[in-house]
């Protein structure tokens, strides 16, 4: 068990503060647990001096910086057509994130079972009341694979949650008619190595997939040392792997959400291809005061369009700077409107 409160407290700060690429990673802190040491990412939010702004036309400061030189994003993106079955863009996805094995990884864990779920619901009334013509599909976004700060005993500082816990988490959301994401931070695994084991979940047609790139430690550092990066390589990879299990097993189209709040955590996005089998959304996995949190939308999902769009809420970090949470209509007023939220 040891190993495992090493592995939550890394991960309790998975997601880091919003941020301009120009930003350094902070250096993290070291906390002392029984019987380990295992370094905790210390973030905070940026000092900003741009005034709060919309995202609207991706007119912000990060946003006009992420433009120069290059056209203006068109949005919706030119992509196949949906197949039948599938989730987006006919619904909004609101999620909780987490791991029932920790309170500090997200909502997911931080609440006992039911009193989660009744939030969870509360959540998905305030998306209806807020956007009725979209329907709202609730999700719970289990972190399937935990990046940790010991090397574990193949050196590959990362640990697999076990199948009773993905079953069990499987369960609360078949209570509530939710879908679930398996998300995975690799650490110095590699997505290749990580998600074929969870294919089994994946066979399920209302089992989705997420990756992280902030703990894909491709330089080899230590997972909360710095933040990690896919390649758009690696999530057509994933596109590729997902797109198969749905022809074999004859499912309706996969979501693909992929975490980002810096450039550099997803390399050569406009290379990402589209295949109507799955679903590809770019998340906006940062926390900070609105106007921080608008200016990444703009700079890291708005600037590069790839297909879909999420928004993350953090219920403790996001106040940090004195709240208060972002609303269901002020993320309505973004450009593109999000269609996967999560509350961490």
């Amino acid at each position: 068990m040891a190993l495992l409160i090493s592995a939550i407290n890394l991960s309790a700060s998975s997601s880091g503060a919003a941020q301009d690429t120009s930003k350094v990673a902070p250096k993290p802190a070291t906390t002392t647990l029984p019987g380990k040491t295992s370094p905790s990412p210390k973030k905070s939010a940026p000092v900003r001096k741009s005034k709060p702004t919309t995202v609207a036309e991706g007119a912000t400061s990060a946003g006009a910086r992420a433009l120069e030189g290059k056209p203006t994003p068109v949005w919706p993106v030119v992509a196949p057509a949906p197949l039948p079955g599938s989730i987006l863009p006919g619904k909004r996805i609101v999620a909780y994130y987490g791991n029932p094995l920790s309170k500090r990884m997200g909502a997911l864990g931080e609440y006992p079972k039911d009193e989660m779920l009744a939030k969870l619901a509360q959540e998905v009334a305030a998306w209806k009341r807020a956007d009725p013509a979209t329907p709202v599909q609730p999700a719970l976004h289990l972190i399937a694979v935990v990046a940790q700060g010991d090397s574990g005993r193949d050196g590959k500082f990362r640990l697999r949650m076990t199948d009773s816990l993905i079953e069990r988490t499987y369960r609360w959301a078949q209570e509530k008619n939710a879908i679930m994401f398996l998300d995975v931070q690799v650490a110095k695994s590699t997505i290749q190595d990580e998600l074929p084991r969870l294919d089994r979940y994946m066979a399920r047609p209302d089992v989705h997939f997420g990756m992280d790139p902030e703990f894909s430690m491709k330089d080899g550092s230590k997972p909360g040392k710095k933040i990690g990066t896919y390649d758009a390589a690696d999530v057509n990879w994933v596109i590729d792997h997902l797109a198969k299990i749905v022809t074999d097993n004859k499912l309706p189209p996969k979501v693909l959400v992929i975490h980002r709040f810096t450039r550099k955590m997803l390399t050569n996005a406009d290379k990402i291809k589209l295949d109507p089998r799955v679903q590809v959304v770019i998340h906006m996995d940062g926390w900070g005061p609105h106007s921080l949190k608008r200016d990444s939308y703009a700079a890291y999902v708005y600037a590069e369009p790839v297909q879909f769009t999420g928004f993350k809420l953090f219920y403790k970090n996001d106040l940090k700077k004195g709240g208060p949470l972002m609303t269901p209509t002020q993320l309505l007023g973004l450009t593109p409107k999000p269609l996967y939220i999560q509350y961490q």
